[in-house]
């Protein structure tokens, strides 16, 4: 089940993907991916087109992992971590599918990052391995953006991951698929550049859930982001970016300069 949040006439709603449309629902995404609606044949169906498609959630912080790919750890010659590299993006950096990427002016070199995210249902904390995945509301599609160059100049990775904009999500979030075996790529202008398998992963999903809730309590609309595959590079003014994740659908910003 495909559960957005999206804009109409002013109004912030709730909707399923149907049939290539969507159908507004009353409950919010966390209560709809807990317990699937049963009043969709009593709405209305829009298209996409009608809709201003939101962030699927507004989480409080997005937890992302480093190196969290074997062929990306490959790619850079690198040994594979022994823990999960943890850092947080602001609930500031969240935009939705087809919002712009800002430009920074500190930066010369920004680069794209297509990685599986996944949305935390309730609140976790001191999760066991086992019991991980009953806190998972559903998944969904980011980009982590990088200013790369400012990245290596600070020698730690807060203000390099931070900027607003620098965190597409969505378009809407996915309850029914594997996580741990999902096509993921990403193209720039319709070029391939990153193209991978969850499969992939060094840490998984469940184990990432765990990991961090022993750390940190995670709440509901919370957002995981599980790490990039190989192929990390550069994005330009006017450049469209598009990570597609098996199962989820497509995410694609723009990236401009600031005004």
């Amino acid at each position: 089940m495909k559960l957005l949040r999206f804009k109409k006439e002013g109004e912030e709603k709730t909707g399923v993907i149907i049939n290539g449309g969507m159908v507004e629902i009353r409950h919010s995404i966390l209560e709809a991916a807990k317990s699937p609606p049963d009043d969709l044949k009593r709405k209305d169906f829009y298209s996409l087109e009608e809709i201003k498609i939101l962030p699927p959630v507004q989480p409080s912080k997005v937890v992302c992992v480093g190196l969290n790919y074997r062929d990306h750890a490959e790619e850079l010659n690198m040994d594979l971590p022994e823990e999960p590299i943890l850092f947080i993006k602001p609930s500031t950096t969240v935009i939705g599918h087809m919002g712009s990427i800002v430009y920074p002016h500190h930066s010369q070199h920004v680069d794209y990052e297509a990685e599986l995210a996944v949305v935390i249902g309730r609140e976790a904390r001191f999760v066991d391995i086992e019991d991980a995945l009953d806190f998972v509301a559903g998944y969904t599609a980011l980009n982590d953006v990088t200013a790369r160059d400012l990245q290596q100049k600070d020698g730690q990775w807060t203000r390099a991951k931070s900027f607003d904009t620098f965190c597409p999500l969505g378009p809407w979030i996915e309850t029914d698929i594997v996580p741990s075996n999902q096509k993921i790529s990403m193209k720039v202008n319709g070029v391939i550049k990153q193209n991978s398998n969850t499969k992939n992963m060094i840490f998984p999903v469940e184990e990432l859930i765990s990991f961090i809730s022993n750390i940190m309590t995670l709440k509901a609309g919370d957002v995981i982001a599980t790490g990039t595959p190989p192929g990390v590079g550069p994005m330009n003014l006017g450049d469209v970016a598009e990570v597609n994740i098996e199962g989820i659908g497509i995410l694609q910003n723009k990236i401009i300069s600031r005004k």
